[in-house]
């Protein structure tokens, strides 16, 4: 699963020409579906206000400022839906869950109260898989383009590898759907392992970035 992934062919982009070109091609229509698959465990999220509630150690400030971003996260999907674009998120998680994780996940349950389609697997689930290297962390729009996101040597977002080969999209997409039939429905995920834990301590935010939900 994802063999040829690292030797595929692929241009690399900036942070601002990833977003161009994908908000570029997403926009065109055609595409069906949004794939993304999510493995990192520790990112800094500046300018994203929930994210500096929770970096600042306010946890309730961090879960209302989630919530604010409810009828965006709707519209987004409404948007979606009318131009015949289905979301799917794949999001990795290690035990025990990063404060990060733990947030982030409190963000992605916003989204899927309005109807995202999100399923989290166990990093534990999948180490025959990660002997060699982690699954990639990718945006896969339909059969067209795929962009694996990039960090930089301190772990910030620094754009994204872009990548047009159709057979190598196709494996992708086909090692994403069998790691997402794998993967839990995230209602039952969150309320099982997440929903009871005590509010993250955080004394320091670890190195990195990434783009805001």
């Amino acid at each position: 699963m994802f063999d040829s992934f690292a030797g595929g062919d692929s241009v690399r982009l900036d942070r601002p020409a990833y977003h161009a070109d994908l908000g570029r091609i997403y926009s065109g229509g055609g595409i069906g579906f949004l794939n993304k698959l999510e493995r990192g465990q520790h990112f800094r999220e500046r300018g994203f206000p929930s994210w500096e509630a929770f970096a600042a150690g306010d946890w309730e400030r961090a879960l209302v400022l989630a919530d604010e971003r409810r009828e965006e996260y709707a519209q987004e999907l409404a948007e979606a839906s009318r131009s015949g674009v289905r979301h799917r998120r794949l999001r990795v998680v290690e035990f025990p869950v990063t404060p990060y994780v733990q947030w982030e996940l409190h963000v992605l349950r916003v989204r899927v109260d309005v109807g995202d389609d999100i399923r989290v697997l166990d990093a534990r689930a999948i180490t025959d898989i990660e002997r060699t290297r982690p699954v990639p962390e990718v945006v896969v729009l339909g059969d067209e383009v795929m962009y694996e996101v990039v960090y930089d040597a301190e772990g910030n977002a620094d754009g994204a590898r872009r990548y047009d080969d159709r057979s190598l999209i196709r494996e992708t997409n086909t090692g994403f759907d069998a790691l997402y039939e794998r993967g839990v429905r995230f209602p039952a995920f969150f309320d099982r392992e997440i929903a009871d834990l005590a509010p993250p301590q955080v004394t320091s935010v670890p190195e990195g970035s990434r783009d805001c939900r």
